[in-house]
């Protein structure tokens, strides 16, 4: 075995925070392409996603999870936390997101569940482009560095990418030894439908209401690679006629709006042309059903 091989470094990274903190942002930007849908709303991420980081003789393979809501009782939610807390024990870090100058009582749940695992972590303050006066953010720092024995603090903005990589250094300064688990080339674990289901997802949630959002999911039911040409169709459930109504739109304007937003997005991440079908369908109360929930992906077999 060649010394390079031997000082080889590879290992498991959670990303966990609330929900909205900025987790799936900071996926992205450390692996250097979109893996996941990235929206302004809450709970956008429902699924366990590795983004993959290999620089020189370090591999950093991160999970991102759902944001943690212990407030919230359905079922699609539980499994939701369930998916998030279980990263935690899988981890040999864990990347532990807050918002800077704001520390809530869902931070304090997740601090709680850090310690329950007995896992390392690092605390990334996201957002710091948020705070005007930064000299107010140093006693907000201190009062986290009380609260754990973290091992880095690191301030930083997703959105800019201010200090992401103080952040890329922090994690790998704590991998441990051992081979790559991935090949060095390769990005996520996700293969390519997944990430079309989640540039249509992000679609549908910029340009839908409160409601709609939380009872939409999206499932490719077919693809076929032709010469220069990609054929998808995509199936949107909802829970509601109501719902598939506020989808599709006056004229059906609402889903072509939809379909055209997330085709330009696919076509830029996977480099060729696609042609995407878009069919709506209701199935009534998909998120409080196991089954579908599984079907999904978002529910992991047990």
């Amino acid at each position: 075995m060649s010394e390079a091989q031997e000082t080889t470094r590879c290992g498991l990274v959670a990303l966990v925070g609330r929900p909205n903190v900025g987790k799936t942002t900071l996926l992205n930007r450390m692996v250097g392409e979109k893996l996941a849908a990235i929206t302004r709303k809450p709970h956008t991420t429902r699924n366990r996603i590795l983004g993959i980081v290999t620089r020189d003789q370090d591999q950093t393979v991160l999970i991102d999870t759902p944001g943690i809501d212990p407030e919230r009782s359905r079922l699609m939610n539980r499994v939701l936390n369930r998916t998030a807390v279980k990263a935690l024990g899988d981890a040999d870090v864990v990347c532990f997101i807050i918002e800077a100058g704001r520390f809530e009582a869902g931070d304090a749940f997740i601090l709680e569940a850090i310690r329950a695992a007995a896992r390392p972590a690092v605390l990334v303050v996201n957002k710091v482009d948020r705070i005007a006066d930064k000299n107010a953010l140093l006693p907000f720092l201190e009062e986290r560095a009380a609260e754990f024995d973290y091992l880095g603090i690191v301030p930083l903005s997703g959105k800019t990418g201010k200090n992401l990589q103080g952040l890329v250094e922090e994690l790998r300064r704590h991998l441990p030894e051992g081979p790559f688990l991935y090949d060095p080339e390769q990005l996520s674990d996700r293969p390519e439908r997944f990430r079309a289901e989640e540039m249509i997802r992000e679609a549908l949630l910029e340009r839908l209401g409160q409601e709609v959002p939380y009872a939409v999911a999206v499932r490719v039911e077919d693809w076929e690679d032709r010469p220069g040409i990609t054929h998808i169709d995509a199936l949107i459930l909802v829970e509601r006629d109501s719902q598939k109504g506020i989808v599709i739109g006056k004229g059906g304007q609402m889903l072509k709006r939809i379909g055209q937003a997330a085709r330009e997005q696919l076509e830029t991440l996977l480099g060729r042309k696609i042609m995407l079908r878009l069919t709506v369908r209701v199935e009534e109360g998909w998120s409080q059903s196991n089954r579908a929930l599984r079907e999904l992906g978002i529910e992991e077999p047990r």
